[in-house]
């Protein structure tokens, strides 16, 4: 029956081995061959390659989709209640499972080099393949229900892989906080689940605009700002997004994976996915461009005095997902998910190129880096620049198509300050950006000549190339991908963004002014490699310490959690708890000891009670029996 039903059906057979082959990699490593390295990394390879290849299948056989196709099975039914189990395939489903299987590949063949040797190899390409698993499977999910249960595994994935080398105290702190700040998000959206349930009886995604036209504006409101609580936890959006720089204490192909098209993603897709729902109410469209536009700005001024490699991309990938907001705030759902498709890929380039210095030279202090000669391995130092690049939005790399229609969705607001922030988030992306890279280049004092080029690894050096190609080449098919994305009877209509020629003049000379200024702090000869934030010590200490995000955070837990909650129940556990069972158990002792006065002594009353039981007892029996 299941194989006939298959065999009519090849989208969903094929959709089925994508989801499914991840899953069983990840039983298969985790049962059966921890022990053998080798064959666990072969199997959670085999079964991405298998994903991958029938991503790009689904890619290739569905070029424009006018209706999408839902595969569902009884689930949940009670009442009016019906929740079906299954798949949505549309173009935005298919281009998400693509780039997860697509970048999710390209890491495992990377971590074949970099953790080669590492006790937790097995262990490693399982949590690997069960990341996969739970993001493809979130990306076809057809309600918000089962996407909900998909995104609570890749919660549970991310802080397994964080905290992979839990011998680590800071990396076993980092999984838990990554875990509980999420998990503050991921309440606020299942609230939002709940009442879209208890109003309307479905969680559809494909009719879920439909669906809450029984809503009043007020309560439509707030399931989405109550859902975008979600989308402000996984992709680490303020307030919420003082975890992400921490997550950086796991493998480095990890922090390529969570910040390319996985975790950090899934708040912005799921912000894509449902975008017709969010878009019926402007004022919640309204809140989401501004944490969009504060995340940006704010994550961007803390990488602009970062010194370690990895935690500038972190700062980075918090402000790109801030843009990305920006852009779907603003009524592009393409442009949004546009950015989101080109940052998947030079992200994980920035991550990956980084993982070559820092698994050569072990560190990731950026001018330790430099003057250990990072500019002599010359294909992680090329694929940089072109990373950096594309993510300052230089043409005619692929972040400046992406960002271009980003501010040219602002740019159709009627409040030009949307507008200015944008301006000033790509100027600042372009600054920290090269400030990194001529550190790295030009660093001060120059380079140490006692570190050589490490030999070429092509495992990691392969999808280096790879995606460096796609940062110079993604952008041009913009046009293509709005036609693609646009065909979707579940997306609702494009915005008609603004292209005006001072736009792209601007959108140019944003960038361009940001690297100039680098230049002449970072890369000229004569200068002190000093940037003109770092002159002002007090606000170089205020970027450096996050805003004091984590301090305000660690006062609010210090004086509500431990200090009234932990309080109140410490008092609740000594004046109830304990003094109701001190109390119980004197009572008992004080009954024991008026009890045993009866055994001390008094052997003649004692006697006297045995006689007379005794006496009674034949008695008893004397007349009965005789």
């Amino acid at each position: 029956m299941m194989f006939d039903i298959l065999a009519q059906n090849p989208n969903l057979a094929v959709i089925l081995a994508a989801t499914l082959l991840p899953l069983a990699a990840f039983v298969v490593v985790l049962l059966f061959t921890r022990s053998r390295p080798k064959l666990s990394a072969g199997l959670s390879i085999g079964a991405m390659g298998g994903s991958l290849l029938c991503a790009l299948f689904l890619l290739i056989r569905h070029p424009s989709m006018d209706v999408p196709l839902q595969y569902a099975g009884r689930w949940l039914i009670s009442g009016k209640i019906n929740i079906p189990v299954g798949f949505l395939l549309d173009p935005v489903s298919i281009l998400m499972l693509f780039i997860v299987a697509a970048i999710s590949f390209l890491v495992q063949v990377y971590s074949l080099g970099y953790m080669a040797g590492d006790p937790g190899f097995s262990r490693y390409f399982a949590f690997l393949s069960l990341f996969g698993w739970a993001m493809e499977s979130l990306a076809v999910s057809p309600n918000l229900l089962q996407l909900y249960i998909f995104w609570e595994i890749v919660g549970l994935s991310s802080y397994l892989l964080i905290g992979f080398w839990y011998q680590k105290f800071s990396a076993s702190q980092a999984g838990k906080k990554a875990f509980v700040m999420t998990r503050l998000g991921d309440i606020g959206f299942f609230l939002g689940i709940l009442l879209l349930l208890f109003h309307t009886g479905r969680l559809d995604i494909a009719t879920l605009a439909a669906a809450s036209t029984g809503m009043s504006p007020s309560m439509t409101t707030l399931a989405i700002l109550l859902i975008f609580g979600g989308i402000i936890g996984k992709s680490a959006q303020f307030p919420l997004m003082t975890w992400l720089p921490d997550a950086m204490e796991g493998p480095t192909p990890v922090s390529a994976l969570l910040h390319s098209a996985t975790m950090v993603a899934a708040g912005v897709f799921l912000f894509v996915r449902i975008f017709p729902f969010f878009s019926t109410s402007q004022s919640a469209m309204t809140v989401c461009l501004a944490v969009g536009t504060v995340s940006m700005l704010l994550s961007a001024t803390m990488a602009m005095v970062s010194r370690d490699i990895k935690q500038v991309w972190a700062f980075s990938s918090i402000s790109q997902l801030g843009f990305m907001i920006m852009g779907l705030g603003a009524g592009s759902r393409f442009a949004g998910m546009f950015h989101l498709t080109t940052h998947a890929g030079f992200k994980a380039l920035l991550f990956l190129c980084s993982g070559v210095f820092i698994h050569h030279f072990g560190t990731n202090d950026i001018e330790t880096l430099g003057r250990s000669g990072c500019r002599r391995q010359v294909i992680p130092m090329v694929c940089l620049v072109i990373a950096a690049a594309a993510l300052s939005g230089v043409p005619p790399f692929s972040g400046f198509f992406s960002k271009e229609s980003i501010l040219s969705a602002l740019a159709g607001l009627e409040n030009p300050f949307w507008l200015v922030a944008g301006f000033l988030g790509a100027f600042l992306t372009a600054y920290y950006a090269f400030r990194l890279v001529f550190l790295l280049l030009f660093p001060p004092g120059g380079m140490d000549s006692n570190h050589e080029p490490a030999h070429r690894n092509w495992a990691m050096a392969a999808p280096l190339l790879i995606l460096a190609f796609v940062s110079v080449v993604l952008g041009f098919f913009g046009k293509d991908l709005m036609q693609f994305l646009g065909s979707s009877g579940a997306g609702g209509a494009l915005h008609k963004e603004a292209h005006r020629a001072w736009l792209t003049v601007i959108a140019l000379a944003m960038p361009a002014s940001g690297i100039v200024l680098a230049w002449f702090e970072f890369g000229r000869k004569s200068s002190d490699r000093k940037g003109f934030v770092e002159r002002i010590p007090s606000l170089a200490d205020f970027f450096s310490q996050r805003w004091y995000l984590d301090k305000f955070y660690a006062a609010l837990v210090r004086r509500v959690v431990d200090g009234g909650l932990s309080a109140l129940c410490a008092g609740n556990d000594r004046k109830v708890i304990d003094e109701s069972i001190d109390t119980f158990s004197r009572s008992v002792i004080g009954a024991g000891r008026r009890v045993s006065m009866w055994h001390v002594g008094r052997l003649q009353q004692k006697l006297f009670v045995m006689f007379a039981v005794v006496m009674a007892l034949v008695i008893y029996f004397g007349f009965n029996f005789g």
